[in-house]
């Protein structure tokens, strides 16, 4: 046996997110020889991920594995999963919009669903919630069109605006979009009570005040991160949140088994705050309300893409959390998130309790296509 092999794959970037791209066919069928692939192209657990294609971030950190739809309203299947860098585990538990994005031009690109010009709109069966999502995609010559004047804050330059519509993932992972039965819920943590608001739209979120925290909304992922207190008490929140919602049966496996979800978010008023990635103000007049989102037990650096969904949705809930941070929410359908990088335009519409729209922009392209090669005594052990 040869000391090493390949594996076809991909790494797109999805929005403010990379992640590495695999066909479902060109993996094995048995799960736990499957994750130990992975995780040698990933190069994981090490910090520096230095041994594989991954980043040594979160943020591309991530998988997305393709294949035939199994889903008789679908084009094509697709199983996210977030590859833990310091840890032996994938955490299949939940989705990421912004790796959603890629999917349809990575289906368009391999040939898995036929290119319509000029626009291609791909249904796509999310494994992990087995909700669809669905993604409109601008196509030229057959292929997906990567240049375009669409700007998202946090990814250089402008390139081919995508369409993504989460409107069919309310109850993604818990089966109501108030998974709890209630607009909010009052936690005991540490630090005494704190009123959070769970919801579920294409991932659960759990969403609190910052200054219930002793938090404003703006800071950066500097300060967040370096704050070791903090840090603890969000994930003390967000494990009992888990047990509450039924996700897990205690804090520690919330901890230990779900780390990527749900996702949990402070909020406040609108704010002028600083853009850490480029230094300029963004003003309150610009926002409707500020957000700070954990992800992976670190701040994070933009806004996740499920998590945009589910706060535009949790916006629309009246007496939630994020609805009482925007005065006038009545009367606008598109919600501007303030996040550490930027501003998020989310389009949100609800009829008698039902998410009718939960829409944004991403953008999306391929940057490489090629062979991984993986160490077989890695996966032979």
């Amino acid at each position: 046996m040869s000391d090493m092999f390949s594996v076809p794959c991909v790494i797109m970037r999805g929005g403010t997110s990379k992640g590495i791209f695999i066909k479902e066919n060109d993996l094995p069928a048995d799960q736990e020889l499957r994750d130990k692939i992975i995780l040698a192209i990933f190069g994981s657990p090490d910090v520096r991920q230095i041994d594989g294609l991954a980043g040594a971030d979160p943020l591309t950190s991530k998988l997305a594995i393709i294949g035939p739809s199994t889903h008789p309203e679908a084009d094509v299947d697709y199983t996210f999963g977030q590859v833990s860098i310091n840890q032996e585990l994938i955490d299949y538990s939940g989705n990421c919009g912004n790796i959603s994005s890629a999917v349809g031009p990575f289906a368009i690109d391999q040939s898995l669903v036929r290119a319509v010009e000029p626009l291609t709109t791909v249904r796509i069966h999310n494994t992990n919630t087995g909700k669809i999502l669905v993604a409109e995609v601008e196509v030229e010559n057959g292929k997906p069109r990567v240049s375009g004047d669409c700007k998202i804050d946090a990814v250089p330059g402008t390139a081919s605006p995508i369409l993504m519509d989460f409107a069919g993932t309310a109850g993604s992972s818990t089966g109501s979009i108030l998974p709890s039965g209630n607009v909010v819920d009052v936690i005991e943590s540490s630090r005494g009570p704190v009123e959070v608001s769970i919801v579920d739209v294409a991932n659960p979120c759990i969403f609190l005040r910052a200054v219930d925290i002793d938090m404003k909304g703006t800071e950066t992922p500097a300060e967040i991160d370096s704050d070791k207190e903090l840090l603890g008490l969000l994930e003390e929140i967000r494990a009992k949140c888990c047990v509450l919602i039924g996700l897990a049966e205690t804090e520690a496996e919330a901890s230990e088994k779900i780390p990527a979800f749900p996702m949990i978010a402070f909020v406040g008023p609108a704010q002028d705050y600083i853009d850490f990635t480029t230094g300029n103000t963004i003003k309150a007049e610009q926002v409707d309300f500020v957000s700070r989102l954990m992800f992976m037990q670190v701040l994070h650096k933009t806004y996740a893409g499920t998590a945009t969904a589910c706060t535009g949705a949790a916006a629309k809930i009246e007496g939630s959390i994020v609805n009482q941070m925007i005065p006038n929410i009545n009367e606008i359908s598109t919600i501007r998130i303030g996040h550490p990088a930027g501003v998020l335009p989310v389009v949100a519409e609800m009829e008698d309790g039902v998410v009718t729209k939960a829409a944004f922009y991403r953008t999306a392209r391929k940057i490489l296509e090629g062979q991984c090669f993986v160490e077989t005594a890695k996966v032979c052990e």
